[in-house]
């Protein structure tokens, strides 16, 4: 599932960037990590549990980000008969993290990585994430592997997961994959990625489920100014993450069928928030006829139109009621979908950066070999739930803090400029109060008109700026 991307570039002197340092200690982000939780992370790279299945013929490959080096998930796919064989390895955290140790302590304190728009505050020491569990080209790592094959439309036959040492070949790029898919140079594994990619996509717009392409902003400092810019995704990008959907999906299926799991799921959207979200597409011109669903209008978004990019943002806000519902004994949940997926979802593909993950991949191992869960697990299951909303929530307010402050470090010299914008919320009780959405650049802000006079909803209005401080993080507008 999305969440909103800003990526900030610039010196680590930079106001900007010194601001973001600032924010980290504000809010109490663990900068390191306690000298028992480094010594059991060296021990544990230095032997970790191996498994005796040997995959390291499969010439696996990763698709990340350039920079990245925690690697979760290397993947290779093939032609099965008239279908597919989908091989996906995932780290296997398991085999260097002990129950009830520093490590496995210092995780649930954690939960997840947390994001700013200048560094990451990794779940696990460097040493593991980016290094001796992560599967990194030409290393032999431990992985939960999982084999799928699917049928000539990309259907699911058969689902076998197992853990196995196997070995990266490369570590692709997405911008790269996608130009030597778009100049047909590119192997079978890639090329079969696109044919398997967009089989599952057509799928799942026929189940009724929607995934959402977020932009990613990028800040840039020039002569001590802000430049915004938006980076629509690569089509590879969504064709790897229907990658990472079918096996959630497969290990939701694993532990239904074994009636105890870890559940990641999103009841339907409140009518209220569809409205909401139908306001603010019509303040940015997005036509939505009333006859036409809401995964429709998404999947007709062209993310490289700005007013589109800025409606893809909005779209978001229909996944904070997602959540985890853990079951066992054989007693299924009320809830067992996510509403987004339109099917059983499980988390249990970045097991480095998602606390949860890892629990979810011993119930579906269990599963797989039919015998019961292991203790360390079943200890935990019943308070995962809580305690990945915590680090959801901790994870949320890093998001809308950084949003913040980045927005106010954008337009800190336009105080009194004239914008032109679309009031997409009003306050019920403070009809004078509600949100804006600017033009350009795509900020959205708070605005309180002086005499407390009704904004007009879902009209296109001239605003002036009246605060913008990076040190409040906070952007205010006054219709103009």
């Amino acid at each position: 599932m999305p969440r909103r991307h800003i990526r900030v570039t610039g010196a680590p002197e930079a106001p900007l960037r010194a601001a973001l340092t600032t924010l980290r200690t504000e809010l109490g982000v663990p900068r390191g990590f306690p000298p028992e939780v480094l010594a059991e992370a060296e021990r544990a790279a230095k032997a970790p549990a191996l498994p005796s299945y040997d995959a390291t013929d499969i010439p696996f490959l990763t698709l990340d980000p350039p920079a990245s080096r925690d690697l979760d998930q290397a993947l290779h796919l093939s032609r099965q008969g008239t279908g597919y064989r989908v091989r996906y390895a995932v780290a296997d955290v398991a085999a260097f993290v002990v129950p009830s140790g520093a490590l496995d302590g210092e995780a649930h304190r954690r939960v997840t990585t947390l994001y700013f728009p200048d560094a990451r505050i990794p779940l696990h020491p460097e040493l593991l994430s980016e290094g001796a569990a992560s599967l990194l080209p030409g290393q032999d790592r431990p992985a939960v592997l999982w084999t799928i094959d699917l049928d000539a439309e990309g259907r699911t036959l058969a689902v076998d997961v197992r853990r196995a040492l196997v070995r990266s070949r490369a570590k692709l790029d997405y911008a790269g994959v996608q130009r030597e898919i778009d100049e047909g140079s590119a192997e079978e594994p890639q090329t079969l990625l696109k044919e398997v990619g967009e089989l599952r996509e057509r799928l799942e717009v026929e189940r009724g489920g929607i995934s959402l392409g977020v932009p990613e902003q990028e800040i840039e400092e020039r002569d001590h100014t802000y430049r915004l810019a938006f980076r629509a995704p690569h089509p590879v990008e969504g064709w790897n993450a229907q990658i990472s959907l079918l096996t959630g999906m497969a290990a939701a299926d694993l532990m239904l069928a074994h009636g105890t799991g870890l559940l990641r799921t999103l009841p339907a959207a409140p009518d209220g928030a569809v409205g909401r979200l139908r306001r603010t597409a019509h303040a940015l011109h997005i036509d939505w006829p009333h006859h036409v669903s809401y995964a429709a209008v998404v999947r007709a978004l062209d993310p490289h139109r700005p007013h589109h990019a800025a409606f893809l943002q909005e779209c978001t806000t229909l996944l904070r009621g997602a959540g985890y519902t853990a079951f066992r004994d054989g007693t299924l949940p009320a809830i067992t979908t996510h509403s987004a997926v339109a099917a059983p979802y499980a988390h249990c593909t970045a097991p480095l950066r998602r606390l949860g993950d890892r629990y979810a991949a011993e119930i579906c191992l269990a599963a797989a070999a039919g015998r019961p869960v292991p203790d360390w697990v079943s200890a935990a299951l019943d308070a995962l739930p809580a305690r990945m909303a915590q680090g959801a929530r901790r994870a949320g307010t890093v998001e809308r803090e950084c949003v913040d402050l980045v927005e106010a470090a954008l337009l800190k010299d336009r105080v009194g400029e004239e914008f032109d914008g679309w009031v997409v919320e009003v306050e019920e009780r403070r009809p004078g109060t509600g949100t804006v959405q600017l033009e350009s650049p795509a900020v959205i802000g708070r605005i309180e008109a002086p005499d407390g006079k009704r904004l007009p909803l879902g009209e296109r209005l001239r605003v002036r700026l009246t605060q913008s401080d990076p040190g409040a993080a906070r952007v205010r507008f006054e219709p103009a």
